[in-house]
């Protein structure tokens, strides 16, 4: 990500805002990619789980990530 770039040339003054940017890219990541296994109609796993469950479960998901990094903002 951008951020450990921007931290490494300006410095990590507001560490907070870092550990949030940082902690936000890439939980947003791994939700999409578990939005992305389940849906995948080749996968066994999640064949009873309907792709308007799964997404709702991602935006339900991403709130409460969101949530949380802006309750560690401050």
């Amino acid at each position: 990500c951008e951020q450990v770039v921007y931290m490494a040339l300006v410095g990590s003054f507001p560490f907070n805002y870092f550990l949030s940017r940082v902690l936000s890219c890439v939980g947003t990541a791994v939700l999409a990619v578990c939005l992305r296994i389940q849906v995948n109609k080749e996968n066994k796993e999640f064949k009873d789980l309907a792709p308007e469950r799964a997404f709702a479960d991602f935006v339900l998901c991403n709130l409460v990530l969101h949530l949380v990094i802006m309750n560690f903002l401050g």
